[in-house]
Formats: structure tokens, sequence, C-alpha cells
């Protein structure tokens, strides 16, 4: 059953702070990558691009954690607990929004050729806060 966002954690995400994704490695083992991210309703979303390692692990094993620390506070984070869904709907979009969040640009410009841009959408089954 998806959970809501807590409001403070709605306005965190809603700021160009960077979140910490966790995966599930083939092996068990965690994988962490540091990823822009948005809010759609109570889903946190990232871009990836198909056949990249977290790609990889979320279409494997769709668990994950997202986790964001308060800029102005680093005694303050939360941690969203949830399953992934994918997509390529929207997804030249999303890196674009993203690019404009957190680089100031029109258009996200470091993709390859070949680059197949997928949207990673966080749906919420828990949050866990501190601070």
């Amino acid at each position: 059953m998806a959970t809501a966002l807590p409001e403070a954690l709605r306005n965190l995400v809603d700021e160009p702070v960077f979140a910490t994704l966790a995966t599930i490695q083939p092996d068990g083992s965690p994988q962490v990558s540091v990823v822009w991210v948005k809010r759609d309703g109570d889903d946190v979303l990232f871009s990836t691009v198909e056949g990249r390692r977290k790609h990889l692990n979320v279409a494997r094993d769709p668990r994950v954690s997202v986790v964001l620390v308060s800029p102005s506070n680093p005694y303050t984070y939360f941690e969203v607990r949830g399953t992934v869904s994918l997509s390529h709907e929207g997804a030249r979009e999303l890196i674009d929004e993203l690019a404009r969040k957190y680089l100031g640009a029109e258009r996200y410009e470091a993709d390859g050729p070949d680059d197949v841009r997928v949207v990673a959408r966080v749906t919420p089954r828990k949050v866990v806060s501190w601070g």
C-alpha cells in the first residue's frame, strides 16, 4: 500500500537537493547512486538510461530506498522505501525538467546517441525521518 509523503519531505524533494538511491545488485548486495529527483504527487521520480546498473537492478528487483538530507540541517533526513515502475513515456521531458531544476539548462545534453531514457517512478511504501 502506498504511503503519503510528509509536507517537509515534499518541500525538500521540490528543491534541487541531491538524493541517494539504493538498489539491489544481482548478488543481493546494495548499489548506491546519487540522482536528481522530482515529485509527482507522493511518487518520487528519477531518470536513468536503459542498461545502466540502476536500471538493470530495478528492472530485476523494484525495491529501492531513496534518502534526502536537508542541506540547511544535515541532521535532518528522510528515507523513502518503495518500489519502482519504469516507463519510456515522458522520459525526455523528465530529464530536461531535471536539468532545468539542477543545472539551470534548458535541455540535458550529456546523453549519447544510443542512450534510451527511462522514467523511474518510486511509489513510497514507508517513509522514515530524523530531525
